[in-house]
């Protein structure tokens, strides 16, 4: 193992010592298959590669003060990669076999989850793909679940702080009744040149108008958007956003902490009524945002250069509660032994 600055690590890969790897075939899943390699045999006319049946998830793994090490919310992870399996036609993995290839993929690399109070954390990746070959347009009759692990700093460099976002009506990332719902990789390969261009004119993702009418909040990058205002935290209700899970942890917190709670179609022109904005996700938990430009119109929506204190509050008690410095009154924390 390489000497790994903890406090510096970036949001990116690095190697780690095993995968873990589990085929469906004929009907059935397989053994769970334990790996060094970093490679995948593919077969050329493999579904994944054509027709784009793939799915992924993201989750992360803490240690906490006491030294053990805690996994966030991975049933509903789980669920979500069964949802997006069934929504592009890929077999479906059982619940029993995602926890048991989470827990052995995190024992197999235990040294790399990042120490207690560096910011950093273990990055874990279930990628499902169709391994089957076929020509013609239909789904494979064979699927690859494979986890990896990688340890990460923040998604962002300057960590919990504001960042810009630039509104676009050139781009859409889903359409109502599309994949938008399911976390699958064309989602995000439709994100692309959008992303390219607002981060060319300084900021830091795209804010996302829904792809019929232009006129409500849809998606915030890769990541849901939530504004607040009169002690409510407001975030859109739509067919074509992923269901986050760290929104919905924070729309749970924020009702318990005394904050009324919204998920319901959110208009542009609202933006100018919002205390605090931010956009929410596994890999940055919360980035607040100071400034959304919108080119078209001319009109900047600004919310200050400091985190805002509800988006600050909701922050730490979610990131308290993953690394177990605070009680866990929700069962969303396990402790991998």
């Amino acid at each position: 193992m390489e000497n790994i600055n903890w406090e510096k690590l970036p949001f990116g890969y690095i190697k780690t010592d095993y995968n873990v790897r589990c085929y469906y075939k004929n009907g059935k899943w397989g053994q769970i298959e334990v790996s060094s390699s970093e490679q995948i045999p593919l077969h050329m006319a493999a579904t994944s590669l054509h027709y784009g049946q793939q799915a992924f998830e993201g989750m992360k793994a803490f240690t906490g003060k006491d030294g053990k090490i805690r996994l966030f919310r991975w049933e509903e992870n789980a669920k979500r990669m069964q949802n997006s399996a069934k929504g592009i036609m890929m077999a479906v993995p059982p619940i029993e076999l995602f926890k048991k290839m989470l827990t052995k993929v995190i024992r197999k690399n235990k040294k790399y989850v990042p120490p207690y109070g560096k910011g950093a954390s273990l990055y874990i990746r279930p990628l499902l793909i169709g391994t089957g070959p076929q020509v013609g347009v239909r789904p494979s009759d064979e699927y690859l679940l494979v986890m990896f692990v990688t340890p990460v700093g923040p998604y962002f460099k300057k960590g919990f702080s504001p960042v810009s976002m630039l509104i676009t009506r050139e781009f859409d990332r889903a359409a109502p009744q599309g994949t938008g719902k399911y976390k699958v990789g064309g989602n995000y390969a439709a994100s692309l040149t959008s992303m390219k261009k607002a981060h060319d004119g300084g900021h830091a993702n795209v804010l996302y108008l829904d792809a019929k009418e232009k006129k409500y909040i849809d998606e915030c990058g890769p990541a849901n958007f939530f504004g607040i205002k009169n002690n409510t935290y407001i975030t859109p209700k739509s067919d074509s956003i992923l269901p986050s899970i760290t929104n919905r942890s924070l729309i749970t917190l924020a009702e318990h902490l005394g904050l009324k709670t919204e998920r319901r179609p959110v208009l542009l022109e609202e933006l100018s009524s919002f205390d605090e904005v931010g956009a929410c996700g596994t890999a940055a938990v919360i980035s607040p945002i100071n400034k959304i430009t919108d080119k078209e119109t001319g009109i900047d929506y600004t919310y200050g250069n400091e985190p805002g204190k509800i988006s600050t509050m909701l922050y730490n008690k979610l990131i308290s509660i993953q690394t177990g410095d605070e009680e866990d009154l929700f069962g969303w924390v396990e402790i991998i032994e």
